[in-house]
């Protein structure tokens, strides 16, 4: 029952955050219309996260300290390759991949989105990261 809470806790936290980096200050978007955007049904996340390995998060990010260093460069490792799919707000793929990521790793809610900063838009790929 507490799983399923911090799951979904987390995953409301990945779309608010999702969301509040995909503003800008100079964006007149009014409160009601972000909120309608967040309660429309999101389509199917196209990457099949059930199936990835998440050892390169879970043998380098481990409690109980979490070193950001190591948590970040591994998230960043796994997640690159899919940043279009997980910045797609029309798509489930952000909530899918952190629910992955902590029913795999048991990790705090909210550990990467408050550890793993580089910026305004959250972390910054290499541009040459491949697609998988």
């Amino acid at each position: 029952m507490e799983r399923n809470w911090l799951l979904s806790y987390l995953a409301i936290l990945i779309v608010m955050a999702a969301a509040s980096t995909s503003i800008s200050d100079s964006d007149s978007v009014s409160l009601a219309s972000t909120t309608r955007h967040l309660l429309q049904a999101k389509k199917a996340c196209p990457i099949k996260f059930e199936f990835l390995n998440y050892t390169i998060i879970t043998s380098e990010c481990k409690g109980p300290k979490y070193p950001a260093n190591r948590c970040c460069a591994a998230f960043k490792k796994f997640a690159c390759p899919y940043a279009k799919q997980i910045n797609d707000l029309t798509t489930d793929c952000a909530s899918t991949m952190f629910s992955y990521i902590n029913l795999y790793g048991k990790y705090p809610p909210g550990l990467f989105a408050a550890e793993c900063r580089e910026g305004k838009q959250g972390l910054k790929c290499p541009k040459s990261a491949p697609s998988r």
